[in-house]
């Protein structure tokens, strides 16, 4: 019943730590913009396209 219990708690701690190590490094997301519009990195928003 000792170990049982051990194991489980181990489990319980180590879950979060490696759910954590999966998501690290990834910063960046795609970006999608609407119709009409382009993504401007410098001001990290969809801005809309000169059209003349």
């Amino acid at each position: 019943m000792i170990v049982k219990t051990a194991l489980t708690a181990l489990a319980l701690i180590a879950a979060p730590a490696v759910s954590f190590a999966t998501c690290f490094g990834k910063e960046h997301q795609a970006m999608s913009c609407a119709a009409g519009t382009l993504w401007d990195a410098e001001e990290q928003a969809c801005v809309s396209t000169a059209t003349s």
